[in-house]
């Protein structure tokens, strides 16, 4: 048994969620905040779980937050839909418990874009900290790529988690549009005013800085492709600070 409760949100997961609670059904309990499915996901997740609420959207950082409020155990691994723990990782993370030195473990993510993982342009090591003691640790409010914030000592596992991320072009379009809402209204939040001059030179700047500074070439045409969507991205988010408003 991995000494963890492992935290999961939902909405219309019915398509990746298995795989997760799969990976994740030797933990000592799953926790699962759903924003009331339209599909299969609920009947997924009850499965491998009893533990599965219903909760109204209020954005990924109160619903992630809302689910580890929910864990019952000290530490607490946030896990996406869309991941999956390899038993080496639950291994070394069994393990980093049991030697009680840190209050958080970042580790590396395997981010797979259609059915290739990606070895350069920024997607890999993409260390990221979902690993935590409850005590510790809360959920950053943001409107997009909320992160975990530790109190105290955190420390690096070796092991990846395997994110399939983007299952085709068409998918992360698709996904494109809220994304940059959100991250537009995030930017509006920090003080950034619309400007012209950020549509001009983000984007190709993006371009250049995944393809060619992180080596994205290196990904061949997989690479290319991931370089030109953010570059779009960038500009999708740039251009929408203008149809945000301060009341929003």
């Amino acid at each position: 048994m991995i000494p963890v409760s492992v935290v999961i949100v939902t909405k219309n997961e019915e398509m990746h969620i298995e795989g997760a609670l799969a990976s994740a059904r030797d933990a000592a309990e799953i926790i699962v905040i759903d924003s009331f499915s339209a599909d299969r996901t609920v009947e997924i997740c009850k499965k491998y779980t009893d533990k599965v609420f219903q909760k109204e959207w209020q954005g990924y950082a109160k619903q992630k937050q809302m689910a580890v409020d929910a864990a019952a155990g000290p530490w607490v691994l946030i896990l996406d839909a869309d991941e999956r723990l390899t038993p080496e990782l639950k291994s070394e993370i069994t393990d980093a418990i049991a030697e009680n030195r840190h209050n958080g473990f970042y580790m590396p993510r395997k981010n797979f874009f259609a059915g290739k993982w990606i070895r350069h342009g920024g997607w890999w090591p993409d260390h990221t900290l979902r690993l935590f003691k409850k005590e510790a640790g809360y959920v950053e409010e943001r409107e997009v790529h909320e992160k975990v914030i530790v109190k105290g000592s955190v420390s690096y596992l070796k092991n990846p988690l395997e994110h399939y991320t983007y299952n085709s072009i068409s998918d992360y379009i698709k996904r494109m549009d809220s994304y940059s809402a959100l991250a537009a209204k995030e930017l509006k939040k920090t003080g950034t005013a619309p400007n012209p001059l950020n549509l001009i030179v983000k984007p190709p700047a993006a371009f250049i800085k995944m393809f060619f500074v992180r080596l994205g070439f290196m990904d061949g045409m997989h690479g290319l492709i991931l370089a030109v969507l953010y570059s779009y991205y960038t500009f999708l988010k740039y251009a929408k600070t203008r149809e945000v408003t301060p009341g929003d």
